[in-house]
């Protein structure tokens, strides 16, 4: 017998066995991310951009207990149905070990569940609807940016201090939109019981009839209007609002549009003095966020938005995550992420225990017209940690687990 064909058989064994070895066990670490790229491209080109610079840093570091990142990315379509459908590709097929993502509201709150009936890791991202933490909230499910709660209870102070009686709201109709108003109107008039909401307009997400919409707010002659549109709806919105004088002489409080995503595409019709949550990246002097910003600029030769903060910031996450838990077992992932502290462009942030919340804050500021562009101005940065309800309130919005 030639003895050759035992070394060959040998090294084609050999050959074989490590191309069936699961990816995790060759030192890499999978990533599944769900999101809908097509649907807001202003927000989440950035952000898959931010998840990019994390993970070149990660790994040129070394990885994560000797492991690399890997990133598996799909889109959802904005589709609920369709974000569950390829979360369970990413965990069937693609074997991944965690899952982060989502960026509507609809489909957040569709992950979020999938989580809790397959008992998987999800970190939540973007959405922000106050339901992934709290009524629909699991031990599986963790959210990263500061929720609409925690958003428009940083703008309340400022609306009380514009000792409006007569307000208007206009928002999506969804729930991201309906949970924003609610909030609104509930701290707002527990600061000044005497407020009055005279008109509100909820057109469907992406099909704002902006027009008809900024007419009939201009009608009910409100004092201020709290605003929640964003993306091309915000855009439209502004320009009918320019043309009709709606903003004219009116106080303008307004979630998400001092983000460079929503506030640069105005251009030289960006508003003056709306008060806003946003991210003035342009003249951010910190430490942490200059290194952030040199680093991204750098990589893409563009200037970071939000959505990058957030990108960076969840694969940050989930990296220290699976550094502390020493693994990327779901349960051990689970304690890790109770009360993990996390280093990001804004400063440290953690995740509180009590209902799996990052801390992570926002700036609040005014908007200003500079030259044709809109920019954040008189603006401060609110700890994500001080604008949460009690623990006790908490404890009876969240089911027991």
């Amino acid at each position: 017998m030639n003895p050759l064909r035992h070394v060959f058989s040998a090294a084609a064994v050999a050959t074989l066995a490590t191309a069936l070895v699961p990816a995790h066990a060759q030192g890499v670490i999978k990533i599944g991310e769900i999101n809908s790229y097509k649907a807001q491209p202003a927000f989440l080109e950035p952000y898959k951009k931010g998840m990019e610079l994390a993970i070149d840093e990660i790994n040129a570091a070394g990885g994560v207990n000797g492991k690399k990142l890997e990133l598996i990315s799909r889109d959802d379509n904005a589709n609920p149905g369709d974000a569950v459908r390829v979360a369970e590709e990413l965990v069937s097929r693609e074997k991944v070990d965690v899952l982060t993502g989502a960026f509507l509201s609809n489909t957040g709150l569709a992950l979020t569940d999938f989580a809790k009936q397959k008992k998987f890791f999800y970190l939540a991202a973007e959405p922000l609807t106050d339901k992934i933490v709290w009524s629909n909230g699991n031990r599986y499910t963790y959210r990263l940016r500061p929720s609409t709660y925690m958003q428009v209870a940083m703008l309340v102070p400022e609306a009380a201090k514009l000792k409006k009686k007569r307000w208007a709201v206009v928002y999506p109709n969804y729930e991201y939109g309906q949970s924003s108003v609610a909030t609104f109107k509930q701290l707002l008039k527990a600061v000044q019981p005497d407020v009055e909401f005279v008109a509100e307009q909820a057109p469907p997400l992406g099909k704002v009839d902006a027009g008809s919409v900024a007419q009939a707010l201009a009608d009910a002659k409100p004092d201020a209007i709290f605003n929640v549109l964003f993306g091309a709806d915000l855009s439209k919105f502004v320009r009918e609002g320019n043309t009709r004088g709606l903003f004219k002489g009116r106080e303008v409080v307004s979630v998400l549009t001092g983000e460079p995503e929503y506030l640069d595409p105005l251009k030289d019709e960006a508003p003056n003095g709306w008060i806003v949550t946003g991210y003035p990246w342009d003249s951010l002097k910190t430490p942490e966020h200059k290194a952030f910003a040199d680093a991204y600029q750098a990589k893409f030769k563009d200037y970071p938005r939000l959505g990058s903060v957030v990108g960076y910031s969840a694969i940050h996450s989930l990296a220290v995550g699976i550094k502390k838990a020493g693994s990327t077992d779901t349960e051990k992932l689970i304690a890790a992420f109770k009360g993990l502290q996390v280093d990001s462009p804004f400063g440290k942030f953690s995740y509180r225990p009590q209902d799996n919340q990052s801390t992570m804050g926002a700036y609040v500021g005014k908007t200003k017209n500079e030259n044709g562009k809109g920019v954040m101005v008189d603006y401060v940065y609110l700890d994500g940690a001080k604008f949460q309800p009690s623990d006790e309130e908490v404890k009876k919005m969240r089911p027991a687990e």
